[in-house]
């Protein structure tokens, strides 16, 4: 009989341990009473995706805490609410009656001014695992006013929705705010591991000795986080992050379709309940664009034809006709090489569409610099199928064997 609750106890034991759930950055800041930051005042960057594991937003977990004080909000790309669209300014604000300064309005790089009101910065803020967000080239000028203004920072780590096995995309010659960093496009770290890899590689800006700026980073880790783990495993509640960013199916999809939108020939749902779901237009055939399109069986992708209404957005009120994605969890599926090949059966297939008189200067400019190569992108449009299969793994290696320096988990 011993013996029998000896092996019940173990048995209840290894079952507590394995439904322990996983614990945020936030969630152990607010565990430990916010004692690292024990009378500081804060500058805060997030917006409303970021809460605790219990939801509670991070602004109000900062506000309910007695040992530090938050005295500046600072938000990204889309406001606080994260309801303002893409590419919109957006102005400043006051929220829990503290300056939220906008870093993507009249500044998108935090002034001396801002920071003088904060002893620390710490940033919270949920990426999505595409190099083309524009939280990471926030992040980023955020850390280089720290390291020029003497600030020290903390990055509350967060999962990539991706997972942290998962690396697709080439290494990018040209940086932009739509390409930060010399990373993958689809770069699989955390935001806490890609703080850490800019600090160290030299990738803020420089003093004016020439040298590359560091500041004083520290990254409050997840625990039970692993890498295998893509967002349904996290059991974590998904916020959206930006207005067409509803789901982690949608972050599968804009992996896939978010380049080809920059080039505005087709639309990628967005104005519709499905955004980057989509690959569809008025006058093109469903069937022959699927029919064309090579999908591997273990791709886990499924395609099929169909038909809508965007509301507003490309094409908005006309009916269009495409392939709609369906994109179920994977840590295998190549999301970037699957949107180039669906780039390049558009232009197989209705050639006519990527004529230089068709697409427009601007747009072309933007999908060169979402890709951060003008030769790939070139080659792309020009259906040089050769050249592209060159350039979209250029530099993946060497970034892989880099990167195994700051992976904070296993």
């Amino acid at each position: 009989m011993t013996l029998f609750f000896i092996v019940l106890l173990l048995s209840i034991s290894s079952i507590s341990l394995v439904a322990q759930p996983m614990k945020l950055g936030i969630d152990n800041l607010v565990e430990t009473n916010f004692e690292i930051l024990r009378d500081k005042k804060i500058g805060l960057l997030t917006n409303s995706a970021c809460r605790t594991s219990s939801l509670v937003s991070t602004p109000e977990a900062f506000l309910r805490s007695k040992n530090c004080t938050l005295s500046v909000l600072l938000t990204p790309e889309h406001g606080y609410y994260a309801g303002v669209p893409a590419g919109e300014y957006v102005p400043d604000d006051s929220l829990w009656n503290i300056p939220a300064y906008s870093l993507y309005g009249k500044n998108r790089r935090p002034t001396q001014a801002m920071l003088s009101q904060c002893d620390v910065i710490v940033a919270d803020i949920q990426d999505i695992g595409i190099r083309s967000y524009t939280f990471i080239s926030t992040l980023l000028q955020v850390m280089d006013a720290c390291a020029e203004y003497g600030k020290p920072i903390y990055v509350l780590d967060r999962p990539n929705p991706l997972g942290g096995v998962l690396i697709d995309g080439n290494i990018p010659e040209i940086l932009s705010f739509v390409c930060a960093l010399p990373v993958p496009y689809i770069h699989g770290c955390t935001i806490g591991e890609l703080a850490q890899m800019a600090n160290n590689e030299g990738w803020l800006g420089k003093n004016i000795d020439g040298k590359s700026r560091r500041c004083s980073l520290t990254v409050v880790k997840m625990k039970r986080w692993n890498r295998t783990m893509h967002w349904e495993k996290t059991g974590l509640p998904f916020i959206p992050t930006s207005p067409n960013i509803i789901s982690p199916e949608t972050i599968r999809s804009a992996a896939i379709t978010g380049v080809l939108g920059e080039l505005s020939i087709v639309s990628i749902g967005i104005g519709t309940p499905m955004p980057f779901r989509w690959c569809s237009m008025p006058d093109i055939s469903a069937d022959t664009l699927l029919g064309a399109l090579s999908l591997k069986k273990n791709d886990s992708i499924i395609a099929i034809s169909s038909a809508f209404y965007p509301q507003f957005g490309k094409f908005a009120k006309k009916r269009c006709y495409g392939i709609l994605f369906h994109c179920p969890p994977s840590q295998s599926v190549p999301y970037f090489s699957l949107g180039l090949e669906l780039c390049k059966t558009l232009v197989s297939v209705y050639p006519l569409l990527f004529d230089k008189n068709t697409v427009q200067n601007n747009n072309k400019e933007m999908f060169i610099k979402v890709l951060g190569n003008k030769k790939l992108a070139e080659a792309l449009l020009n259906g040089d199928h050769a050249m592209v299969k060159q350039l979209s793994v250029s530099g993946l290696e060497e970034y892989r064997t880099m990167r195994e320096k700051y992976l904070l988990y296993k």
